[in-house]
């Protein structure tokens, strides 16, 4: 057997040993798109979740192969308790539907499937920003994503660009193959997208982005806080950054802190804000660094050994 091919060998066993990260062994990931998202996933890391670095020369590690548009925007990764690494992710601007697929070391992946989760809906206009959550207290998956259903909440109607008029729904799932009917997750009362959530003790907050447009454009960042995972969630607070128009929020614990990254999509950078209660916020936008045409996705910490797996397993991957 070659020496790269042992090496690898070596590299995998090890990551699947590992599995979690632990404290002083782990290492922060991003996952994220470029452009329109038609090359698909992208990943980058960070050893103290400020400066990030790209993987693989910033080539894509999967090709978008699912939808009518074959796009893979918003790439949300979770990984499990067993290790496995699951993603979903937007595939078009226009389609009834979203992304999937799991890994057990972010480079070689299952068939990529495609999730009808509005299909049922005859007017519903697309599904954007879909968001995976392990809800371990039930025992199950949680898939969440924004919708436009023209005229199910006419108060706002005309609140969004074009016809947008975006709430949040979700499935459950034990096995991602099986899925519960859809269902509303949070109508917050204006034209909403890009939720994401953390578990914080007995409670879980939800980051979302305020897509109001019209009368006076909002395009800020929220919290909404549950008793469990499908809520019933609180009236949104007011926005904890509201600088520029940003959207794709994500969320890790770095450095003795909370830091919420986001795509201030105007300018064309990434931006942070960090706090040490999830109540008071200070912007820290000027102390990150991303490579350069960074698009939103998630943060999240793992263990060393997947970093070490990602960066000995060159590849380059030719679009279809």
């Amino acid at each position: 057997m070659p020496m790269k091919k042992i090496y690898f060998s070596i590299l995998f066993l090890l990551f699947t040993l590992s599995g979690f990260a632990h404290e002083g062994d782990s290492v922060y990931l991003f996952s994220y798109f470029r452009n329109n998202g038609e090359d698909g996933l992208h990943l980058a890391y960070s050893e103290d979740g400020l400066n990030w670095k790209a993987l693989n020369e910033d080539r894509s590690f999967l090709i978008p192969e699912v939808g009518r548009d074959k796009l893979m925007r918003d790439p949300c990764v979770i990984q499990t308790q067993d290790s496995i690494f699951h993603m979903v992710w937007t595939v078009s601007w226009a389609e009834k539907g979203i992304g999937y697929a799991r890994s057990r070391d972010l480079i070689h992946w299952s068939e990529q499937k495609y999730i009808p989760v509005m299909e049922h809906e005859a007017d519903a206009l697309n599904c954007w920003a879909p968001e995976i959550f392990y809800d371990s207290a039930r025992g199950q998956f949680m898939v969440f994503w924004s919708t436009t259903i023209p005229g199910r909440f006419p108060a706002t109607d005309q609140s969004g660009d074009g016809k947008n008029n975006h709430r949040l729904y979700y499935v459950t799932s034990r096995d991602m193959i099986s899925f519960s009917e859809t269902a509303l997750l949070y109508d917050p009362g204006f034209n909403s997208i890009d939720g994401t959530l953390l578990k914080q003790g007995e409670r879980y907050l939800m980051f979302l982005k305020d897509e109001t447009r019209y009368p006076e454009a909002q395009k800020n960042i929220r919290i909404s806080t549950g008793e469990s995972v499908t809520g019933p969630w609180s009236p949104a607070s007011e926005p904890i950054y509201n600088k520029v128009w940003a959207e794709g929020p994500t969320i890790a614990r770095a450095s003795e802190r909370w830091i919420l990254y986001f795509d201030r999509y105007r300018k064309g950078k990434m931006g942070a804000i960090s706090s040490s209660d999830l109540s008071h916020w200070e912007d820290i936008s000027d102390q990150i660094s991303f490579p350069e045409g960074t698009r939103h996705g998630t943060a999240l910490k793992v263990s060393r050994s997947v970093l070490e797996l990602l960066k000995s397993y060159p590849h380059t991957l030719e679009m279809p």
